[in-house]
């Protein structure tokens, strides 16, 4: 009996078998090589030899700019960094961040600790089927959102327009440190 891509079968290679049935079902045969360039290769730069034996570096070297540019580039972003404005940017940051994040972590923490030593509080119905812990489990989710809604009021109102502003003065300033190309 013949298959049905030309092989003879032997006994025991029936349609019914289960041992080794590889019929032509869209499969390419193993000695066909496959079109897709990613199949069966190492990823350049993950360790392996480049012919000597040697693994290749992981990182390519950094690509240095003529004359000293990127030292002042870098030293520009130095300067930036240094400034009162920048550091008034990151002190609205912080001013807002810190106590919004130590809240919402001890309003978290005091939810999961009071669900787990005082299930009967949890369990008090206030009305009908709902109880404590369902409020307060929707009351998780309504700070989330509280408090993403804050972050980006605080944003736009005390950092963004000065964040802008020194964007623009680092931009112009890296344009001049690289002798006016852009």
């Amino acid at each position: 009996m013949q298959s049905s891509n030309g092989r003879a079968q032997g006994p025991g290679e029936g349609p019914g078998s289960s041992a080794d049935n590889q019929e032509d079902h869209g499969v390419a045969p193993r000695d066909v090589a496959y079109e897709d360039p990613w199949y069966d290769e190492l990823a350049s730069g993950w360790g392996e030899p480049t012919g000597t034996g040697v693994p290749g570096s992981a990182v390519p070297p950094a690509r240095e700019e003529p004359d000293g540019t990127a030292a002042r580039s870098r030293a520009v972003y130095v300067e930036v960094q240094r400034s009162t404005a920048f550091q008034e940017v990151r002190t609205r940051y912080r001013r807002f961040v810190v106590p919004g994040v130590a809240a919402f972590l001890a309003w978290y923490v005091g939810y999961v600790v009071t669900a787990t030593t005082a299930p009967g509080l949890m369990a008090r119905p206030v009305a009908g089927a709902v109880n404590v812990g369902m409020l307060a489990g929707l009351g998780q989710f309504l700070t989330t959102f509280l408090l993403t809604w804050a972050y980006a009021r605080h944003a736009r109102l005390r950092r963004d327009r000065a964040a802008l502003e020194l964007r623009w003065d680092t931009q112009e300033l890296t344009r001049e440190a690289r002798g006016g190309a852009s």
